[in-house]
C-alpha cells in the first residue's frame, strides 16, 4: 500500500492553496472596480491581501470555498477589518453566530446586496462620487477645532458619503470619529491629522492604517525619517490625494470604455 509521508502532503496542500490562490487572483480581477485597485496594488501586494484575508476566514470556521471567496470580496469591499468595524456590526454578529458556514455566508450576502442598492446605488454610481469628496476634502484645508471635532467631522461624513453616513448610522460612525482621533494622537499628529485618520477609516475601513490593501498609509505612519508630526500628517494627505486620483482615473477610464 502506497503510504504518504506527512511532509509529501504538506506539499499537497500547498499546491492546492496556491491553485486556489491564483483562482481567487482571478476572481478578484474579474470584478471591473476591484481590478483598478489591483492594478494599484500590484501582484505581490494583493496575494498578500488575498492569504491575509482566506487564513482570518478560516477562523470563522469559512473552509469551503464559496464561502472564502465571499470573505475576500467582504476584504474589498469594507477593508480588511470589516469584521470589527463599527460600521459594519451586522457582519461581525453574522460571522460569530452558531450557524452553519453556507448559512451564515447567505445570510451575509443578502446584507451585502441591501447595503449595496442603498449605499452604492445603480451600477454603484455614488462610490466615484463619494471618492470624489474624499479627494476634495483631502485638499481643501477645513479648520478643525477640539470643541466642534466629532460634529464638524460628522457633517463631513455626511457631505462626502450621505447614503452610507445615513445606513451605518450616528452612533457609528462617532465611533469611528473617536477611534480616528485615538490612533491619530497616538502618532501625535495634529487636529487636522485626526480628521485625515477618520475620514480614511470612513473611506477605507477602521483598519486601514495597518491594511495591506492601504500600505501607503502604515507606511507614512511608520516612516522613521519623518520626524516632525505636522510633516507626517501632510505627507498621509498628499499620498491620499495621490492615491485617490489614481482610483477615480481608472474609474473615468472604465466609464469611458
Amino acid at each position: 500500500m502506497l503510504a504518504i509521508r506527512p511532509e509529501q502532503m504538506k506539499v499537497f496542500e500547498d499546491e492546492a492553496m496556491r491553485r486556489f490562490e491564483d483562482e481567487m487572483v482571478e476572481h478578484v480581477k474579474s470584478n471591473a472596480i476591484r481590478a483598478r485597485l489591483c492594478k494599484v496594488l500590484g501582484d505581490e501586494q494583493l496575494r498578500a491581501v488575498l492569504r491575509q484575508a482566506i487564513t482570518r476566514a478560516g477562523k470563522f470556521g469559512f473552509t469551503n470555498r464559496g464561502p472564502i471567496r465571499l470573505y475576500i470580496e467582504l476584504a474589498f469591499l469594507f477593508g480588511s477589518d470589516f469584521d470589527t468595524d463599527p460600521q459594519y456590526p451586522a457582519i461581525g454578529k453574522i460571522l460569530k453566530s452558531e450557524d452553519e458556514q453556507m448559512e451564515r455566508a447567505e445570510q451575509i450576502h443578502q446584507w451585502v446586496l441591501d447595503y449595496q442598492k442603498k449605499v452604492y446605488g445603480p451600477e454603484a454610481a455614488n462610490v466615484p462620487k463619494a471618492l470624489q469628496a474624499l479627494s476634495d476634502f483631502a485638499q481643501k484645508k477645513v479648520t478643525f477645532t477640539s470643541s466642534n471635532f466629532v460634529a464638524d467631522m460628522l457633517d463631513e461624513m455626511t457631505q462626502a458619503f450621505p447614503q452610507k453616513a445615513a445606513y451605518v448610522g450616528e452612533s457609528a460612525l462617532k465611533a469611528l470619529i473617536h477611534e480616528g482621533r485615538t490612533e491619530a494622537r497616538a502618532h501625535r499628529l495634529p487636529i487636522r491629522g485626526e480628521a485625515l485618520i477618520a475620514t480614511l477609516k470612513f473611506g477605507f475601513g477602521h483598519g486601514c492604517t495597518e491594511d495591506p490593501l492601504y500600505s501607503w498609509i502604515s507606511q507614512t505612519l511608520q516612516d522613521e525619517k519623518i520626524v516632525d508630526p505636522p510633516a507626517r500628517a501632510e505627507r498621509l494627505e498628499k499620498k491620499a490625494m495621490t492615491w485617490l486620483e489614481t482610483v477615480l482615473a481608472r474609474h473615468r477610464e472604465g466609464a469611458q470604455a
